[in-house]
C-alpha cells in the first residue's frame, strides 16, 4: 500500500476504535455497561470494555487493509474473506476479557463497515467518503446472509440464540441490518445524532444517549427478545418513547426519566444491547461523515 493508503486504513481504524469507546462512554445508558455502573451486568464493566476496544485496533486495520486490497472485486469474495480475521479477532477480544463477549456483534458489523468504506474509497478516488456508498457496499457484500444463515436452516437442535428468534419471531438481528445497510441506523439514529451535533448546543454525551433512545424506541433488539421475550421488547420501546416525550437528554425532566429506567432496567436484568451496538454505528458514521466534511 501506499504511504496515502497507510493513513486511510490508519484513520478508519482509529473511527471505529473511537466508535467502541465514545458507546461504552456515554452515560446513562439504561441496562448496559456505561461511566456510572455495570447496568445489568454482572461480569463486565467500563473497564471491561475499555479492555477489550484496545485488543481490537490492529482488527480494524486489518478489515481495512483488506478492503482496500478488494478494491474492483466481487464485494462477497471481500466479505468471505473477512471470516477469518473476525474468528482471529473474537479470540483476541477473549483473552483480553478473560472469556467475557463484550464486542461480539460489534466486531462483526465495525469490521464490515472498515473493509467497506476502505473498498470505497480505494474505488473512488479523489471522491468523500459517502455513508450511503459505503451502506450500500456492505449491503452488497452480504447479499443473501440472512438466506443462508437463518432462512435456508433446516436445523431443529442447537440453535443459536439469533436461529432460535428467527424461527420463533421472524427477528433478523445484526444480520437483517448488516444485509439492510444499516436501516435503523440511518433512517431512525444518524439523523438525530448529526442534527443534534449541528445545534452545537448540547454535550457530546447527552448527544449519544438521545440517540440511543431514539434507537431503543423502534429497534428490534434480538438481545432483549433473547434474553427476556417480545413482552420485555416493548416494555423497552414504550419507556424509551416515555422518555423521548419528555425531552429525553436534553431536558431535566427526561433526564430523570432515563435514570429512572437504568434503575428499573438493572432490576430487570434488562440491556438493549442490540440498540447499543447500532449506537455505535452511528457513531462511526458520524465519525466518517466529519471525516468527508473536511
Amino acid at each position: 500500500m501506499s504511504n496515502k493508503d497507510e493513513r486511510i486504513v490508519q484513520m478508519i481504524s482509529q473511527k471505529a476504535l473511537l466508535a467502541l469507546m465514545y458507546e461504552v462512554s456515554a452515560s446513562p445508558k439504561p441496562g448496559l455497561v456505561d461511566r456510572f455502573n455495570s447496568g445489568a451486568h454482572r461480569d463486565m464493566d467500563f473497564f471491561t470494555f475499555m479492555s477489550s476496544s484496545a485488543s481490537l485496533v490492529f482488527y480494524f486495520s486489518a478489515c481495512a487493509e483488506a478492503g482496500m486490497q478488494f478494491a474492483g472485486c466481487d464485494p462477497q469474495a471481500l466479505f468471505k474473506a473477512l471470516r477469518g480475521i473476525g474468528i482471529r479477532a473474537e479470540r483476541v477480544m477473549f483473552e483480553a476479557t478473560g472469556g467475557v463477549n463484550t464486542h461480539k456483534g460489534l466486531i462483526f458489523s465495525l469490521g464490515i463497515i472498515c473493509a467497506a468504506s476502505a473498498c470505497c474509497v480505494a474505488e473512488n478516488r479523489g471522491k468523500s467518503m459517502d455513508v450511503d456508498a459505503i451502506c450500500s457496499k456492505v449491503s452488497i457484500m452480504t447479499k443473501g446472509l440472512c438466506f443462508q444463515e437463518l432462512s435456508s436452516m433446516s436445523k431443529t437442535e442447537g440453535l443459536t440464540a439469533g436461529e432460535r428468534l428467527y424461527k420463533k419471531y421472524g427477528l433478523r438481528g445484526i444480520r437483517g441490518e448488516v444485509e439492510g445497510g444499516f436501516p435503523t441506523v440511518r433512517r431512525c439514529a444518524l439523523p438525530v445524532l448529526l442534527q443534534l451535533k449541528s445545534e452545537k448546543k448540547y454535550h457530546t454525551n447527552d448527544i449519544y444517549v438521545q440517540t440511543l433512545l431514539h434507537l431503543m424506541s423502534v429497534n428490534e433488539d434480538t438481545n432483549v427478545a433473547a434474553r427476556h421475550d417480545m413482552e420485555a421488547l416493548e416494555y423497552v420501546k414504550q419507556n424509551a418513547r416515555r422518555a423521548l416525550d419528555a425531552g429525553g437528554m436534553l431536558t431535566d425532566q427526561g433526564k430523570e426519566l432515563v435514570f429512572e429506567m437504568d434503575r428499573v432496567f438493572i432490576e430487570k436484568h434488562i440491556s438493549p444491547g442490540g440498540s447499543a451496538d447500532l449506537l455505535a454505528v452511528a457513531i462511526m458514521f458520524e465519525q466518517i461523515s466529519e471525516w468527508a466534511a473536511n
